[in-house]
């Protein structure tokens, strides 16, 4: 190994919160806030001088929104995240989260990583405001921390990385260093932004939004600045980072190191890489440990970096990497062979390990009973499931949109309570996610005005019959697109924008996966299961609302399998392994989600009359779109995923349609050419 210092580094800022692009006006600002929070303590005739004065002054101070009903001041704290991947915007007003959505799904662009201007847009309209009325913007992330890294980085290595040097250049000196300028150009808003700093976003999209009123603070992505990780705690509106890993040192780039080097796009495939695992075995683990990753005790790493190219190279690994695993990367959409599955299960095996170690080492350092997790590593949700059974943590809680997106939220709830201060409520065991359902929605008239338009052929459910309608289709054996309500925040489909199907069929896995999703067949399916049941069907003894843990099959539900040995892969996936074969990975697990009648009324009916049916309390949850392409939308986006696909029914609010009735769809099979596979 380098002589690189090792590891964990003492964070030495804390309760700075977000920065101001010009100082001076931040103490202005501060002023007025305080003037206007002391504003209700006077007679009204002063209340409403304080208010004409402060909306006059609003090119100045930002603007307030003012309820003239009780003469209480609203503030709107827009969060941003662009120009890397999954870019979103986020809106908060005192301090609740009232809308958050990513850009892909107004631009179909998977994990589109360009300025979100619909997301802002759709926020605004969310929150019924205009840019001007906006308090405060702030940016997930600090770009000229991040630049001075990839300079340093390039330098280091130079003159190897020269290529990628003027490819990455043009975007940031036209964009990435100039983000005021680039907000106000897009959004026409005219006061200060604020910055965080990526892992602080990270952490605050973490432990406000929980259920705890403290809690220990673990992130873990790929790099954010320099910051590959960081733990620390939170209670009540503080947040304290301790420790910090830096890059190179990454746990999440590693990961992604094993995504390109088997043959899946890096920021876009690790989760493929996680659902391959269970078909291999982990003998590459030890080889792992030894060469490319000194692991220590407390969880952090320290990477042999001849084995990668990604400091300064196009690629994720280098030539002594490929020599290690007995060849070249496995290029894409080829065979996935045995080594492939083999260096999936041997790299989540050393994922798992070096989560628990850090979870393990967070709970000593803090003493904390509660664990809230993000960065893009937290939706690894067979390690956080390891966590929860077998480590010191009483109560763990993952931000849904752990991710980049995530910033946008984490850096909105940063500025509300670190920066000006608010006091957090208590949250009393109740998350303040709102079931992540925080993008659009679309009314039944509105439903019915874009198919009438359009001349499509659909039945008018009432009330009650709609859940009653998709539980019979699904129960003979349908495939059923299913969009109702508010469109989910985050890369998981929780009821809103979900394909659904019966898990009890033994075929449904395949049919889902090749003619509907038109993606690999050894890809798992998720169920979404009544929360009160839940653990009839699965070892899990508390609710899973956003399908970021795993666990097993109960034991009495499972069918013994035969010997894998000399059995392909696709002979595996059609051996029945438990009365719920299409949610039963191939080590009897299943990435859960458990669904309650508070957030979701509709889907929870939905599954209940799906039992009352067959008995049966599970339902086959998928997201709703082909691969490639995110996730839906609008009533456009589904219509168009449903003919394009083999699905049965589309059930659009209170509107079903069914395949044969719909005229034929006029597009040609080029359509699959213009997605970029993931």
């Amino acid at each position: 190994m380098s002589g690189r210092p090792h590891c964990l580094r003492p964070i030495a800022r804390n309760g700075g919160g977000a920065d101001r692009t010009k100082g001076a006006l931040a103490i202005a600002r501060k002023w007025i806030y305080f003037i206007l929070a002391r504003r209700a303590q006077q007679p009204w005739w002063r209340q409403v001088v304080a208010t004409i004065v402060c909306v006059g002054l609003r090119r100045n101070i930002g603007t307030f929104f003012i309820r003239f009903k009780d003469y209480q001041v609203s503030i709107h704290i827009l969060g941003i995240s662009c120009f890397y991947h999954d870019s979103a915007a986020c809106i908060v007003r005192d301090g609740s989260i009232l809308a958050a959505a990513q850009e892909e799904r107004f631009t179909r662009k998977k994990h589109d990583p360009r300025f979100p201007r619909n997301a802002i847009k759709y926020c605004l309209e969310e929150a019924d405001i205009k840019i001007h009325d906006v308090g405060y913007v702030v940016f997930y992330d600090k770009p000229i921390l991040t630049f001075e890294r990839i300079l340093m980085s390039y330098l280091t290595v130079a003159p190897k990385g020269l290529r990628s040097w003027l490819e990455a250049m043009p975007l940031w000196l036209g964009q990435k260093l100039h983000i005021p300028k680039v907000i106000k150009k897009e959004t026409g808003y005219d006061g200060d932004v604020l910055f965080t700093e990526h892992h602080e976003a990270h952490a605050a999209s973490a432990f406000y939004p929980s259920p705890f009123n403290e809690a220990a603070i673990l992130t873990i992505d790929g790099v954010g600045e320099w910051a590959t990780g960081s733990y620390g705690f939170g209670k009540n509106k503080d947040i304290t980072l301790l420790k910090e890993l830096h890059f190179p040192d990454s746990v999440g780039l590693l990961y992604s190191a094993f995504t390109y080097f088997t043959g899946f796009k890096v920021n876009s495939g690790e989760y493929k890489l996680m659902g391959l695992a269970p078909y291999g075995m982990p003998r590459y683990k030890d080889l792992i440990l030894s060469e490319l990753v000194d692991m220590k005790e407390d969880g952090s790493v320290r990477l042999d970096l001849s084995y990668f190219d990604f400091l300064g190279g196009l690629r994720m690994t280098s030539k002594r990497f490929a020599k290690l695993f007995g060849g070249p990367p496995r290029k894409p959409e080829a065979e996935i062979t045995q080594r492939e599955m083999d260096i999936a299960a041997s790299i989540q095996a050393v994922a798992e390990e070096i989560m628990l170690r850090m979870a393990t080492h967070v709970h000593k350092e803090t003493g904390q009973e509660n664990l809230c997790l993000a960065g893009g590593v937290a939706l690894n949700c067979v390690a956080n499931g390891r966590i929860l059974r077998e480590g010191p943590f009483e109560n763990i809680w993952i931000q849904p949109a752990a991710g980049d997106a995530g910033g946008a939220m984490g850096a909105a709830l940063s500025v509300w309570y670190r920066y000006l201060g608010n006091d957090r409520p208590n949250p009393n065991d109740n998350d303040s996610q709102q079931g992540s359902y925080l993008g659009p929605s679309f009314s039944n008239e509105a439903v019915r005005t874009f198919l009438e338009s359009k001349g499509y052929p659909f039945h008018r459910l009432n009330g009650s019959e709609t859940s009653r309608a998709v539980a019979e289709q699904v129960a003979e054996g349908k495939i059923v697109g299913y969009m109702a309500g508010r469109m989910e925040f985050g890369p998981r489909a929780l009821g809103a924008r979900s394909i659904l199907g019966d898990p009890r069929r033994q075929d449904t896995q395949t049919v889902m996966n090749l003619k509907i999703k038109y993606r690999e067949s050894f890809r798992p399916f998720a169920p979404s299961v009544i929360e009160e049941k839940a653990s009839e069907y699965f070892e899990m003894n508390r609710p899973s609302p956003y399908m970021l843990l795993v666990a097993d099959v109960q034991k009495e539900r499972r069918i013994s399998q035969p010997s894998r040995d000399g059995v392909s892969m696709l002979e595996r996936l059609k051996v029945k392994r438990s009365d719920i074969p299409a949610v039963t990975h191939l080590d009897y697990s299943a990435r859960l989600q458990t669904v309650n009648r508070t957030h979701k009324p509709d889907y929870y009916d939905v599954i209940s009359e799906f039992e009352k049916l067959t008995g049966c309390a599970v339902i086959v949850n998928t997201s709703f779109n082909v691969r490639g392409e995110p996730i839906i939308c609008s009533p456009e986006d589904a219509y168009r995923c449903f003919m394009r696909t083999e699905m049965d029914v589309l059930v659009m609010e209170d509107c079903i349609l069914f395949k044969e009735e719909q005229p034929p769809w006029q597009e040609s099979e080029e359509w699959r050419d213009e997605l970029e596979l993931d």
